[in-house]
């Protein structure tokens, strides 16, 4: 991709969302272009997401669709990649959330650029895998979904 197609560097980070994980990818994670594999990128933001409906599930949960996945920009080695997530559903046994991933570039420190958004939901379940409904006792929603 040439620098003359991609968008400007972003130089801030969301500030109404959750840093939830901080990674940076290595040689070994890379394709035959020398990018990023597209699912290891994938397996870090199901890790990522998961991190807040944990607080809602208390207890095992699964990842039960992905929504939505967007790769806007490549991700290279050496890049610190910062992911950031909210909750955009509580159902009742479910919790859905967006995570956007910003790549601050090995070359341009302190400059960010959106790199992948991800929509995931999960799902609580019980000891035999079956969804279990998520506990309402001290349940506090964020404030837009309140």
């Amino acid at each position: 991709m040439s620098s003359h197609s991609s968008p400007p560097p972003e130089t801030a980070l969301p500030t109404d969302r959750e840093l939830v994980l901080k990674v940076i990818p290595m040689p070994a994670d890379c394709n035959a272009n020398g990018d990023i594999f597209g699912g290891w990128v994938m397996a870090q933001v199901d890790l990522a997401g998961a991190v807040l409906p944990a607080r809602y599930v208390r207890g095992r949960m699964a990842t039960v669709a992905v929504n939505q996945f967007i790769f806007k920009q490549p991700v290279r080695v050496g890049d610190i990649l910062s992911f950031f997530a909210h909750i955009t559903r509580v159902g009742r046994t479910s919790v859905t959330v967006q995570v956007e991933v910003f790549a601050e570039r090995f070359s341009a420190q302190g400059q960010y650029v959106k790199v992948t958004e991800a929509s995931l939901t999960y799902v609580a379940i019980d000891l035999e895998g079956r969804p279990r409904p998520i506990p309402r006792d001290g349940l506090v929603l964020p404030e837009h979904l309140a």
